[in-house]
């Protein structure tokens, strides 16, 4: 079976994306526009605009799309802004912030999703802008500053490491909290925090709650 994906786009950005509240008419071009199913394994193409996670292997996932729209409209990025992203997973929402801003920096912890990462985006021809490290975020550092960072796992407390990379006027979008109900926040270099909605997805690895021993 032939599966026509540009019209599979269309439905996800309508009958999705739009009615989670999503409309900005940038982030609505984007996400119509780039090619998710290049994204995934061959094994989940026919699911790669459905209303689920997807397993991206070593244990981590891609998010939905509603939550991937989601986090793009509450970033803001505009054409001159430096993105941080922590978690590059399939590449796929590199390859949106890559089109919305001026270049993106992602970190990745396993080296194998890194580098696939890097090979989806290159075989796609998007991604000249996006930059991809091996590095786990909460023991690298940098004196570089950053316009907007994404955080594509849920951390239990948000580091303070990650707002100290914020240039001033900068914003942080992280998940928060503890399963099964967790908090999408974007944060501000001055230090506000903005909730934007419930949600629960897996955490960041080394940044999930301590397990709590019951007598």
């Amino acid at each position: 079976m032939t599966i026509d994906y540009s019209h599979a786009r269309e439905l996800m950005v309508e009958q999705q994306i739009r009615p989670w509240d999503v409309l900005e008419i940038r982030v609505l071009d984007v996400l119509a526009r780039l090619p998710r199913e290049a994204f995934v394994a061959e094994s989940h193409k026919a699911l790669a605009y459905a209303d689920i996670e997807l397993p991206l292997g070593f244990g981590q996932k891609m998010m939905k799309p509603v939550i991937e729209g989601r986090t793009l409209q509450a970033l803001d990025l505009q054409p001159g802004d430096e993105v941080l992203e922590i978690g590059t997973g399939s590449g796929y929402l590199s390859a949106c912030m890559g089109e919305l801003a001026r270049e993106v920096l992602s970190l990745e912890i396993q080296s194998e999703l890194a580098t696939g990462a890097r090979t989806r985006l290159d075989a796609a021809g998007l991604g000249n802008n996006v930059r991809i490290e091996t590095a786990d975020a909460l023991s690298w550092d940098t004196e570089r500053r950053f316009d907007a960072i994404c955080v594509t796992a849920a951390v239990d407390t948000i580091p303070s490491r990650f707002t100290q990379w914020l240039r001033p006027g900068g914003r942080l979008f992280v998940i928060r909290g503890q399963s099964p109900v967790m908090e999408a926040v974007l944060v501000k270099a001055d230090g506000s925090t903005e909730s934007l909605f419930e949600t629960d997805i897996d955490y960041l690895r080394g940044a999930a709650p301590a397990p709590q021993f019951q007598l």
